[in-house]
């Protein structure tokens, strides 16, 4: 008989049970992408409900649930906390986040030590859309057209309140941009999110804004605020009597907003692929399928869903 060396035995032995162990645990991350996804994915909008950002996440959550076959939940969490839960959430497709050019852009110019990073942490996955800024005054303000505002400004320097979501939010740093590009001075009173400052706009607490069309648009339409300008390559359908920044002299003044989905760094790629996807298909669905008029419905006639 021949000796066997049971060592080498051994180890082939080991070897191979390791090898098929490793498969086997592959198997099911493979399995779990194919088949994701399984059960409900939250959508984190880190704003109050009621604002620009919330009005977006809400439009597109009933059809990108039919659209992957599970309940999509929106979950507002304000603020950067909102946004770093998303960050430190498992790379698994059932947590994602509504960007922004807020929490995306600008909140961490101005505030460093966020507790994440708008590049490094996230996969974006999809642009939900561009919309016009637009600067609102409340009737009350005399003046009827935007040289008559820039000039009501003047006479009064830094007396005249604008509102915004809240500090270091793009609604102020619009208006900002706009006061230094037009040499003027107002004081800024932030808000606690998108809804508060309409509501503020609309009872003449606060005379004007420089903020996303989206929710000003149908009071505007209802004669409850005044369009003075938008910012868009060109006037919107919507308000085709209003002129663009542009055509009165501030071309440079190009503050239009944007939202988009994100998921947390390390998300698969087939996962990501899948939700894009969605995302398109109910993007192209929302622009089709809704009038010219409606201020759901990219303002500016783009359909910007697609990876970024």
């Amino acid at each position: 008989m021949h000796s066997v060396d049971t060592s080498v035995a051994t180890r082939r032995q080991m070897l191979g049970a390791g090898m098929a162990l490793a498969a086997s645990a592959a198997l099911p991350a493979w399995a779990a992408d194919d088949k994701y996804p399984t059960r409900p994915i939250t959508l984190v909008v880190p704003f109050p409900p009621g604002g620009s950002v919330d009005v977006m996440a809400r439009m597109y959550t009933e059809s990108l649930g039919r659209l992957l076959g599970v309940p999509m939940v929106v979950d507002n969490k304000p603020g950067a906390g909102g946004t770093q839960f998303v960050a430190r959430a498992k790379a698994d497709g059932y947590t994602l986040v509504v960007s922004s050019q807020s929490s995306h852009l600008a909140n961490p110019l101005v505030q460093p030590n966020l507790g994440y990073d708008p590049i490094k942490d996230f996969e974006n996955i999809a642009m939900l859309g561009r919309q016009p800024n637009v600067l609102a005054v409340h009737p009350s303000v005399p003046a009827k057209t935007f040289a008559e505002f820039v000039a009501y400004l003047k006479e009064r320097p830094g007396q005249v309140n604008f509102g915004s979501a809240g500090a270091g939010s793009m609604g102020q740093l619009n208006a900002e941009a706009f006061l230094l590009a037009v040499n003027a001075k107002a004081t800024h009173i932030p808000y606690r999110g998108g809804s508060p400052h309409v509501t503020a706009l609309l009872s003449n607490e606060v005379p004007f804004v420089l903020d996303n069309l989206v929710v000003f648009l149908p009071h505007i339409q209802a004669g409850k605020l005044r369009a003075l300008a938008v910012v868009a390559p060109t006037r919107v359908p919507q308000l085709p009597d209003v002129p663009t920044f542009a055509e009165l002299g501030h071309p440079d003044l190009n503050l239009t907003s944007w939202t988009g989905i994100a998921a947390p760094s390390g998300t698969p790629a087939a996962i990501v692929a899948k939700i894009h996807k969605a995302i398109r298909t109910a993007a192209t669905a929302a622009c089709d399928g809704r009038a010219p008029q409606d201020p759901r419905r990219d303002p500016t006639g783009r359909n910007d869903a697609r990876r970024v």
